[in-house]
């Protein structure tokens, strides 16, 4: 792990292979998220894994939480280690944060891959989604947290998998109340910023989410591919929030493919 600013950050693959940063989602870890796919990947991608602001090993937010403010912490551990370009792969908020800085930064980015992420909800679900971010404002990750569980995993795999989910629950109740409210606001109203953006995000992209998530739908997923021309989705069948934890090897050929076709 090393470290670049108060950004906590790892490093694994080839030298020289074409870099990979992961994105991980609000209130996990890069270890968390990115424990499976990451290491598959890194056969083939120089694979940069960090903590989010406010998140893990990294420090708190340099000053007030938002999605520009994510782009850029992208952009300095890119900086630090020398990358001109990369393929960005972010999940939920993270699919978030990687679009923001397709559009902030279009040169730095090779492709995005945006897996599981929120685009625009419609008005009650948009304001069921700022009630969530509120409780957790009020009560912090405690307040919302079995609910979460209940939409991130399937109920056979919670049953089957107790550890794999009490280590996500360990981590989500590990934030900082503050940051983690800072940032459940930036999930909730952050995709304002993202839906039809002028001019349109160009680069390749790859967009993925569960058919039973009920945070980022397949219709949320289509509406992003929609936006972004020459764009592929994919739905996986019965899968919830969480489907990168429970089923990885879903998410891997799918992710391996794109990222080896992509130009340069």
């Amino acid at each position: 792990m090393a470290r670049a600013g108060g950004t906590y950050y790892e490093v694994s693959g080839p030298e020289g292979a074409p870099a990979v940063v992961l994105i991980h989602g609000l209130g996990l870890t890069a270890a968390v998220t990115w424990e499976v796919i990451g290491a598959a990947l890194a056969q083939d991608f120089r694979v940069v894994r960090y903590d989010l602001n406010g998140h893990g090993a990294s420090a708190p937010t340099p000053g007030e939480a938002s999605l520009a403010a994510l782009s850029e912490q992208v952009i300095g551990v890119m900086d630090a280690l020398g990358l001109a370009q990369a393929a960005l792969v972010g999940f939920s908020l993270g699919g978030m944060i990687n679009r923001r800085v397709a559009i902030d930064h279009p040169a730095r980015v090779r492709g995005l891959a945006i897996l599981n992420s929120p685009h625009e909800r419609g008005e009650a679900l948009q304001a069921r989604v700022e009630a969530q971010a509120q409780a957790a404002g009020e009560g912090g990750p405690f307040a919302t947290i079995d609910a979460a569980l209940e939409r991130w995993f399937r109920p056979e795999f919670r049953a089957a998998h107790p550890a794999a989910v009490a280590r996500v629950r360990e981590t989500v109740l590990a934030n900082d109340p503050v940051e983690y409210a800072a940032h459940r606001w930036v999930l909730a109203q952050g995709v304002r910023e993202l839906i039809r953006p002028e001019p349109p995000i160009a680069c390749p992209t790859l967009v993925m989410t569960g058919e039973a998530d009920s945070g980022s739908t397949p219709a949320m997923s289509h509406a992003i591919a929609d936006e972004i021309a020459g764009s592929t989705c994919h739905v996986l069948p019965g899968q919830k929030h969480l489907g990168l934890i429970e089923e990885p090897e879903a998410f891997i050929a799918p992710l391996r493919s794109f990222l080896t076709r992509l130009p340069g």
